[in-house]
C-alpha cells in the first residue's frame, strides 16, 4: 500500500459515518476518486458513485458496490443530571461498550464522551451479564441536562467509538469502520487502476448507504444504475483467532487471500470467471458458501428489476463490529487486483446469463 493510498484509507477511518449520517465519510470517498473518473454523482440519501466510460461503442456497464456506512450509537434520552442514554445503530455491540470512549455527532460539532463503567471494585459482579442497550450511558462530563443541550447535543445525535487507525505490523491494521471503509476503499484503488488501462465496460462504482440496517442504499442504486452486472464487496469474518470452530463457520484466513462467495445471489457465471481470473492473475483465492442469503448489499442488488447477474467478492476480518477489527494489506491489495482484472476481462458483447 503506498503512503498515498494508506493516507486516503486512514482518512476514511477516522471520519465516523454511522448510517443514515454517511455524508462526512463520502465527501471524503468522493474528492479521492473524483481525480481518476470521468464523473462523480450521488442520490438523494447520499450514495455517492463514480463513473469511468468503457472503451466499447454502446458498451455494457458493470456496477462495483462497497457500503459506505458503520455500526454506531443514537442518543436516546438525556437525564435531568446530564447522563446520556443510547440505542444503537445497525449491529453494535453492547458486549464491549462500558469503559469506551465515544464521539457524539452533535449540531456544533463532535463531542467526546465515555461509556459509563462502574469500578469492578464497587460494583455487584455475581452473575453478571452483558448490559442490554438501555443500561448503557455516556458521560460529556456535563452537570445537567441544560449543559448537555448547550454543547450542541439533543435526541438524534449518532456516535461512534472514538478509536483511531493504527498498523500492528507492515501488513495489518486495527480500527473500528473496517466494515465497511474497507470497500470504499478498495473501489477506489480498482478505478484509478482501471482509469489507467480502461476495460471495455462502462464502470459505475457505488459507494451505497444504509447497509448496516437492510441494504436500502444498493437497492436504491441499482435501480437507478440498472447494470448488466454488479461486483459486490464486503468485509468477511477470518475464523482463524481462538475460539470460532471451523465446522460451524468455515476455514477462512487471514492473509491467505480475498473471498469468493458461492450460492445464493452470486451467479455461477461470474462466480465461474472470478475463480478464472485468480488463477490467470496468481491470486489467492478463498471460497465461502451462501446457502440462504449472504447478508450483504448483494442481497438487495441481484434481485432489482428483472434481476442482475452479481458476485461478492471480501477480504477477511477479524473481530468484526469492534474497536479492534484486524485486516491484512496483502489481502486488500490482491482484492484490488481481482476487482481490475475481473472487469477487464468481460468481453464488449458478453453475457451473463443461465443457458438451458
Amino acid at each position: 500500500m503506498t503512503d498515498d493510498a494508506k493516507s486516503f484509507f486512514f482518512d476514511l477511518l477516522d471520519t465516523p459515518s454511522p448510517t443514515g449520517f454517511e455524508a462526512p465519510g463520502q465527501r471524503v470517498w468522493t474528492e479521492y476518486v473524483r481525480d481518476h473518473a470521468d464523473a462523480v454523482e450521488a442520490d438523494a440519501y447520499g450514495t455517492a458513485w463514480a463513473r469511468l466510460e468503457g472503451t466499447a461503442d454502446d458498451a455494457p456497464s458493470v456496477m462495483l458496490d462497497a457500503h459506505a456506512d458503520e455500526i454506531g450509537f443514537m442518543v436516546r434520552h438525556i437525564t435531568d443530571d446530564g447522563f446520556i442514554h443510547i440505542n444503537r445503530i445497525g449491529g453494535s455491540d453492547r458486549a464491549i461498550a462500558r469503559g469506551l470512549r465515544v464521539r457524539i455527532l452533535g449540531d456544533d460539532g463532535p463531542v467526546t464522551g465515555v461509556v459509563g463503567n462502574t469500578a469492578i471494585h464497587i460494583r455487584d459482579t455475581k452473575n453478571e451479564k452483558v448490559p442490554k442497550v438501555h443500561e448503557l450511558f455516556v458521560d460529556i462530563g456535563a452537570e445537567d441536562e441544560e449543559e448537555v443541550h448547550d454543547r450542541g447535543i439533543r435526541v438524534g445525535h449518532p456516535m461512534v467509538f472514538d478509536v483511531g487507525p493504527t498498523e500492528l505490523t507492515d501488513t495489518r491494521i486495527t480500527a473500528r469502520a473496517i466494515d465497511n471503509r474497507l470497500g470504499g476503499f478498495i473501489l477506489a484503488q480498482a478505478v484509478a487502476r482501471l482509469a489507467e488501462e480502461r476495460p471495455a465496460w462502462q464502470v459505475q462504482a457505488a459507494n451505497s448507504v444504509q447497509e448496516e440496517i437492510g441494504g436500502h442504499g444498493a437497492k436504491m442504486i441499482t435501480h437507478r444504475l440498472d447494470p448488466d452486472a454488479a461486483i459486490a464487496f464486503d468485509v468477511t469474518h477470518a475464523t482463524d483467532s481462538p475460539g470460532i470452530s471451523s465446522t460451524k463457520h468455515g476455514d477462512v484466513e487471514l492473509g491467505a487471500g480475498p473471498t469468493v462467495t458461492h450460492g445464493t445471489s452470486n451467479h455461477p457465471q461470474l462466480v465461474e470467471r472470478v475463480i478464472e481470473v485468480a488463477d490467470a492473475e496468481d491470486i489467492p483465492l478463498q471460497h465461502e458458501p451462501s446457502s440462504r442469503r449472504t447478508g450483504t448489499d448483494t442481497d438487495s442488488i441481484f434481485k432489482t428489476r428483472s434481476g442482475v447477474p452479481s458476485v461478492l467478492l471480501s477480504v477477511p476480518l477479524r473481530y468484526m463490529h469492534s474497536t479492534v477489527e484486524v485486516a491484512d494489506t496483502e489481502d486488500i491489495e490482491h482484492c484490488v487486483q481481482l476487482y481490475a482484472a475481473l472487469v477487464r476481462s468481460f468481453g464488449a458483447d458478453e453475457e451473463f446469463s443461465v443457458s438451458l
